[in-house]
C-alpha cells in the first residue's frame, strides 16, 4: 500500500499500547461507541494466542504519534463460512484524508491470503461493523462494497431498580463461579452457541483467554447453574475499569448467557440474570450492560426487555466476500 508522505506504517508492537490507547482514546470522542480501554487492557489483546502481529498487523505513525492502525483476526476453526474479522481506526485529526480507506483495503488484502492460508475450502468473508452513529464508518464500509449481514443491540439496565424474581428447578444449584468448574464452562458454552449465527469453536487456550482469564471477567458476579457437576447455564460478568474512569459509572457488563440445551424452556437464564443483577448491585455496581444478536435463536433479546434491559445503541455487522481466487 502506498500511504502519504510523512506517514509511517509498521506492524504493531506490544510496546506500543500506550501509544495505542491514546489513539482509541482521541476515536471515541467523536465516534461515540461507549467503549474505554486502558494501556493493559489493550495489552492482554496482544497477548492472546494465534494473533501473529508481525503479520496481521498496522499501525500508521506520525511525528511518534500513533494516528492509525489495523488487525486482522483469523478463525482457528470454520463451520460455514470462513469470517476474517477486521477492526481499525484512524485518528479523527487525519480522517477525510484517504487513509481509512487505504487502511481497509490493506485489511481486505490481508484477510484474503489469511484465508486462502487457511481456510481455503470454505467460503470467504471480510468482517467489520459499526455502531450506528458512526456514519463514516459506515460509508466507508459501504463504498468498499461491505454488506450489512447482522444486527445486534447494545442494552443497558440501571441497577437501582428492583429486579423481578425468579427462581430455578428442584434440584438444580445457582452458585458463583469457581475454577473448578473452568472446563465444564467451557463445554457448556460451546454447546450453547453452536447454534447462534457465526459460531466457530475456538482453541480452548484463546477461549480462556477471552473469557474467564480476562483481566476484565468478574468470577464475584458470575454465576453457574449446575446439574451435579454438569453446568446447566452460566452468566459471565465483566468489569472494565477504563469504562468507569471515563464515564463515572461503574457497569457491570454480561458478556455471555448461555444453556445447555436439554435445559432450556426452564427459565434458568432468567434467575441465573436476575441473582447476577441482585448481586452487582450490593457489590456497588450502578449499571449493567450486554449485548445481543437481534435475531438470537432463544429469544434472548425479550428475555432481556423483560428484565428491565433497553437499546441504547445499535450495532451492524458488515461482510464482503472473498474471492474464492485470491
Amino acid at each position: 500500500m502506498s500511504w502519504p508522505e510523512g506517514i509511517e506504517a509498521r506492524p504493531m508492537d506490544k510496546g506500543d499500547v500506550d501509544a495505542w490507547a491514546a489513539l482509541l482514546s482521541a476515536a471515541e470522542k467523536v465516534d461515540q461507541e461507549g467503549e474505554h480501554f486502558s494501556a493493559e487492557d489493550l495489552a492482554e489483546q496482544l497477548d492472546r494466542p494465534n494473533l501473529d502481529l508481525p503479520r496481521n498487523s498496522i499501525s500508521l505513525w506520525a511525528d511518534e504519534r500513533m494516528i492509525g492502525y489495523g488487525i486482522a483476526h483469523i478463525s482457528p476453526s470454520v463451520v460455514d463460512v470462513d469470517r476474517v474479522r477486521a477492526q481499525g481506526t484512524i485518528d479523527p485529526e487525519f480522517r477525510r484524508r484517504g487513509l481509512g480507506t487505504t487502511l481497509m483495503r490493506w485489511l481486505i488484502q490481508r484477510a484474503g491470503e489469511l484465508h486462502a492460508a487457511t481456510h481455503p475450502d470454505f467460503p470467504g468473508q471480510v468482517g467489520a461493523g459499526a455502531v450506528s452513529n458512526n456514519v463514516s464508518a459506515i460509508s466507508l464500509l459501504e463504498s468498499l462494497g461491505f454488506k450489512a449481514e447482522r444486527f445486534f443491540f447494545d442494552m443497558r439496565r440501571s441497577l437501582d431498580q428492583a429486579v423481578p424474581e425468579a427462581s430455578i428447578s428442584d434440584g438444580l444449584r445457582l452458585t458463583p463461579y469457581d475454577p473448578s468448574y473452568e472446563e465444564a464452562l467451557r463445554l457448556a458454552h460451546f454447546e450453547a452457541f453452536s447454534d447462534h449465527w457465526g459460531w466457530a469453536p475456538p482453541d480452548p487456550e484463546v477461549w480462556r483467554s477471552r473469557n474467564v482469564g480476562s483481566r476484565a471477567f468478574r468470577a464475584a458476579q458470575s454465576y453457574l447453574v449446575l446439574d451435579g457437576e454438569t453446568v446447566a447455564a452460566y452468566v459471565n460478568g465483566y468489569e472494565w475499569e477504563a469504562d468507569t474512569e471515563a464515564t463515572g459509572v461503574r457497569e457491570l457488563y454480561i458478556g455471555q448467557v448461555g444453556t445447555r440445551r436439554a435445559y432450556r424452556g426452564r427459565g434458568l437464564a432468567r434467575a441465573t440474570i436476575a441473582k447476577v443483577l441482585t448481586e452487582a448491585a450490593q457489590a456497588g455496581y450502578q449499571r449493567a450492560g450486554l449485548g445481543v444478536d437481534a435475531d438470537n435463536p432463544t429469544g434472548a433479546l425479550g428475555l432481556y426487555e423483560n428484565l428491565g434491559f433497553i437499546t441504547h445503541n445499535k450495532f451492524t455487522s458488515y461482510a464482503l466476500p472473498i474471492p474464492s481466487d485470491v
